[in-house]
């Protein structure tokens, strides 16, 4: 390579004439190229024709129009050999840079760099060049690890020989040594000042870069860097020798080492090193014998750091025999475990050494700390593994720069350390090109997508597409339900949903004068769980009996009762045509209508199920003020008058009479008066006086009782849920307590319950399998005693039970299968429904009552079987994984709701106003998960009190409440239906949510409509968001802005 420079007129420009090869320089093919600089740092690459005005019959040369460009790319005049095992080979450098103030820089200064695209125009930015290092090929010894970086001082105390003292270390965010305390500071984000970034780069570009060096140990990588000073620079042999004894020094850590940990580090220091071949077999014989030594605290800490992680040491100080700064950066060729140099044995891959002559240990401090951050980031942290030469380590850090946000002086306290975030956006922006594109809110409304709502348009095509999706899933649906959180999830939910489903049968008995109570939904319950937990698309889901088809039971068995029909023959045939349709909508690929559920219809319905749970549980409880009813003030002046005596029956009943009869009895000569309760009700007596109730005399204390059991399940329950984000006990007991959290409650506040022996109302289950009423069977006839012609009349109401089936189960299963859910298993909405259709044709034959997917319940299991990041950095937040997909928890529940008949004695002991409180704390939680409640607490919020939400940003407030005032509008409606006489309507008022959805487009951009009605999580929302805005920078800017 030849080249000259000729210094042109002007202040501080000159010009570099790469001649190219001197055998090509004459020949006619050859064009020579110019690279133009300016002391500002612009650059423009010519030939000589467009110097002197040649090209093209003589234009105007690039001197007279010249545009400046940025030099946006930084490598060394000579390329690094990598090492293949030697550590001789290196990269030289012919300029110095010593270590000096920000203010005394000279930085008009610029060094002439080859760049690896000379065309004419704009050059390669930073992002550009390491996206391009991030795309090569990888190899398995430049594969990242994560890193843990731990930073030591050089310490001299007098009187005593210089040491390593540990002083921060970093895994993703920095903890300091506190000097007082000697502790580890909690972990921040850490803040770095710009001159010792920019001091760092002008180290790196003039100092000692090894890369893929094959030491072994702590002496060969001392040897290493001084055998390069000594080609690069002019250290004498005194100096020499103080740098490599102070690299050998010993390193003090926090707490003193055992005398069996010391001996090891010292034998292992002086025994021979092994070849680079056995490193890493030695390094994990190593590794284990310093486990052995560690401390708790050490031990604590390598449990957070994950399997396969590697260290990087960084030693700075400073060192009277240097009289310039000293820095050297290594990546050795394999990890070595190195004794004593990071607190916690992990193999170290990289080195970092600053020393330099006395009086700035701050700014070697400073510029040590950025290193470490740099070697934390993610994108450098693979430049730093998969870059081949020294120019790669400049690009990465002037990459980094350009993604730095500088913190105004004046208006913040640089000694407030900035707590961590709650989740850190990825970093996929900065690696891949073009992965910013896109925009902040969607062109269309974010609906469910993906192959299982597409319509096929062939006969049970969708159907057959979820049969061959689930199929292989199915035996890990039950490898991994093996974990603790499923046992807790089972038993949460079965103490959920048993009070429900008896509750039901309980009602259900009352409005069908006992065709079916408590023992039958026990058997529909379990017979409908069991096999959709088997069988179903998503299993997930939680099946239950609604509200809606309670209505539409007592409706049918008033309409039966007033005509004289059999009831459960024509709820046979309803079923069955229900099936029927079902069944057609199945096989017709219906379910794919599910892509025009948004946001809006499911939130609103499912904020309608939890209002019903929260409105359930207190007004079972106001009922119990009836049944033990409070003594007012005005009651209790005339207590002392009060009483309640037995006494014998004025008009006994047929069955009394009987039951007297049968007994021999002699009425007239019992004392009613002294029998006991427990005696009057045995011996059908009556209780009369002014302190009887309904069902005997007044108890005191159990309303109030059942008030304080209520709310204190509800608020323990929170607590203990809530217990996994608090600083409280370490890591697994707050993940198992949380797990446990419902279970826990119930068990405490029964056994307080049972230590207060106030004699509060208790859960009631049947204790045989034993059908309610005799005269009827297990197997229903659809025509049975009613007139042909029922069957036909059937097929009205089975249109509207088809209706309600379909959307009760397709809202629900919407709402389980979110995106922000991150189901990993797919879903089936053909195969669910199908399940369903053949399990209440089923029930209808049996007469049993007939179960869809219950929507609170549903929303509850994907609550207890989310999973989090085990392993997480100090200071990070744990990451949501996903949910523990599998179908043993609800199996489990269903089977244990089957075996409740034989567990009468221990179930007996539980308290309603405790199941009550479940129900609140379901109900509550349930809602709070849900953008419709946030929007609705916005509305009493200061605008400048608002959280931080992307649709806030985007969307005017006004906006923002128009949409939840016209969901609020539609949720009452909801209700007001429910709760009216005509809630046999309340299926259609499902799809009539869809129509609103739709019409709203006309009052809302479809930009508005997207940030407020999609179904993607606010995270994911707000990382499209910050997309945007990187791909516009970029796109506005016309040259890279940082000067090279």
């Amino acid at each position: 390579m030849g080249c000259f420079r000729t210094q042109f007129s002007g202040p501080g420009s000159w010009l570099l004439l790469a001649l190219g090869n001197l055998k090509g320089l004459w020949q006619p093919s050859f064009t020579p190229r110019v690279w133009v600089f300016l002391e500002e740092g612009a650059c423009r690459n010519v030939t000589l024709g467009d110097l002197c005005g040649h090209r093209g019959g003589g234009g105007k040369g690039p001197l007279e129009s010249f545009a400046p460009l940025l030099l946006a790319e930084q490598e060394y005049d000579e390329e690094a050999v990598i090492d293949q095992g030697k550590w001789s080979s290196t990269a030289s450098f012919h300029s110095e840079h010593q270590l000096q103030s920000h203010r005394a820089r000279d930085v008009g200064r610029r060094r002439v760099m080859r760049s690896r695209s000379p065309s004419c125009g704009r050059q390669a930015s930073p992002a550009q060049r390491v996206q391009a290092i991030l795309g090569s090929q990888e190899d398995e010894q430049h594969a990242p690890h994560k890193l843990f970086c731990q930073m030591a001082e050089l310490c001299v105390a007098e009187g005593e020989a210089a040491e390593w003292k540990d002083a921060a270390r970093w895994f993703k965010f920095e903890e300091d040594l506190e000097d007082g305390s000697e502790c580890w500071s909690k972990p921040y984000v850490a803040t770095l000042s710009l001159p010792s970034l920019l001091e760092l780069r002008s180290l790196i570009s003039s100092g000692t870069v090894l890369l893929d060096i094959g030491a072994s140990s702590m002496e060969e990588i001392a040897d290493a860097i001084l055998h390069q000073q000594g080609q690069s620079s002019g250290l004498d042999e005194q100096a020499r020798a103080r740098v490599r004894e102070v690299l050998l020094l010993q390193h003090q850590s926090k707490e003193r080492k055992s005398f069996l940990a010391r001996a090891v580090a010292r034998v292992s220091a002086l025994s021979p090193q092994p070849s680079a071949d056995a490193a890493v077999a030695e390094g994990e014989r190593k590794q284990e014998s310093s486990t052995m030594a560690l401390g708790k605290e050490e031990l604590r800490l390598l449990k957070r750091i994950p399997s396969g992680a590697e260290a990087c040491s960084l030693l700075v100080g400073e060192l009277g025999a240097l009289q310039q700064p000293l820095l050297a950066f290594v990546r050795l060729a394999q990890a070595v475990l190195l004794p004593g140099l990071t607190q916690v044995p992990i193999p170290t891959r990289f080195l970092f050494v600053l020393l330099g002559p006395a009086g700035k240990a701050q700014q070697y401090h400073e510029v040590g700390r950025a290193m470490a951050t740099l070697m934390t980031d993610e994108v450098f942290q693979e430049v730093a593994y998969k870059g081949r030469k020294p120019g790669d380590l400049l690009a990465g850090l002037a990459e980094f720069l350009e993604q730095v946000k500088v913190l105004p002086a004046g208006q913040w306290d640089p000694s407030i350390r900035i707590k961590p975030p709650e989740k850190v956006p990825p970093q996929e922006k900065r690696k891949v090109p073009g992965a910013a594109g896109g925009s902040a809110a969607p062109s269309e409304p974010a609906r469910h997508t993906g192959p299982e709502l597409e319509w096929t348009g062939r006969f049970c095509g969708g159907f057959i597409q979820d049969v061959k999706r689930k199929v292989p899933w199915f035996w890990s649906d039950f490898r991994d339900a093996f974990s603790l959180q499923c046992l807790a999830s089972v038993l949460f939910l079965y103490c959920a949903g048993m009070s429900p489903v008896i509750t039901f049968g309980g009602l259900l008995g009352e409005a069908t004068e006992g065709c079916m109570s408590a023992m039958e939904s026990l058997m529909g319950a379990c017979l409908c769980g069991v096999v959709y937990c088997l069988f179903a698309g998503q299993p997930l889901t939680i099946l239950g009996s609604t509200g809606p088809i309670l209505v539409f039971e007592k409706i049918i068995y008033h309409f039966c009762k007033e005509q004289a029909l059999s009831y459960l023959s024509l709820r046979a045939c309803i079923g069955l045509w229900t099936t029927f349709f079902s069944l057609v909508l199945v096989v017709t690929d219906a379910s794919s209508l599910v892509r025009y559920i948004t946001r809006f219809t499911e939130e609103t319905y499912a904020s309608l199920i939890c209002l019903i749970f929260i409105y359930e549980a207190l007004e079972k409880l106001s009922q119990l003020r009836v049944t033990y009813p409070v003594h007012t003030p005005g009651a209790l002046a005339s207590y002392t008058n009060s009483s309640c005596e037995c006494v014998a029956p004025a008009q006994p009943s047929l069955e009394t009479l009987r039951f007297w009869e049968s007994s021999k009895l002699d009425v007239p000569g019992i004392a009613w008066h002294n029998l006991t309760v427990t005696e009057c009700r045995h011996l059908r007596g009556e209780f009369r006086g002014p302190a009887c109730g309904p069902h005997g005399p007044y108890v005191p204390n159990v309303f109030f009782w059942c008030c304080i059991l209520l709310f204190s399940t509800f608020a323990l329950a929170s607590f203990l849920k809530n217990l996994r984000s608090s600083p409280f006990f370490t890591t697994k007991v707050r993940s198992l307590i949380s797990d446990f959290a419902v279970f826990l409650t119930l068990v405490t506040m029964v056994l307080t319950d049972y230590l207060v022996g106030i004699p509060s109302p208790k859960l009631h289950v049947p204790s045989e399998i034993k059908l309610t009423r005799d005269d009827r069977g297990w197997f229903i006839s659809p025509l049975g005693p009613n007139p042909v012609w029922t069957v036909f009349a059937a097929l009205i109401p089975a249109l509207l039970c088809t209706v309600l089936i379909f959307m009760d189960q397709h809202i629900t299963v919407a709402i389980v299968n979110r995106k922000d859910h991150k189901l990993k298993k797919g879903c089936g909405y053909h195969l669910d429904l199908f399940v369903v259709s053949v399990l209440l044709g089923v029930c209808s034959l049996m007469g049993l009552p007939w179960f869809v997917a219950a929507t609170v319940l549903s929303i509850t299991h994907v609550n207890s079987l989310k999973v989090e990041s085990a392993g997480s950095a100090p200071g990070e937040q744990p990451r949501f994984l996903g949910v523990r997909e599998q179908r043993v928890t609800g199996l489990m529940v269903f089977v244990l709701m089957g075996c409740s008949v034989f567990l009468t004695s221990v179930l007996k002991l539980i308290p309603m106003p405790v199941l009550y409180g479940i129900f609140l704390y379901m109900g509550v939680s349930s809602l709070r998960g849900l953008q419709f409640f946030k929007r609705l607490l916005l509305v009493l919020m200061p605008s400048k009190h608002q959280p931080d939400f992307l649709y806030l940003r985007h969307v005017p407030l006004r906006k923002v409440h128009l949409f939840t005032f016209i969901q609020v509008l539609c949720l009452t409606l909801l209700c007001l239906i429910k709760m009216s006489p005509a809630a046999l309507i309340f299926p259609l008022l499902d799809l009539a949510l869809v129509l609103v959805r739709k019409a709203m487009d006309f009052w809302f951009s479809k930009r508005e409509l997207s940030l407020l009605d999609d179904l993607l999580p606010e995270r994911r929302k707000k990382e499209e968001s910050a997309k945007t805005e990187g791909q516009q920078e970029e796109g506005c800017s016309c040259c890279n802005p940082y000067p090279g």
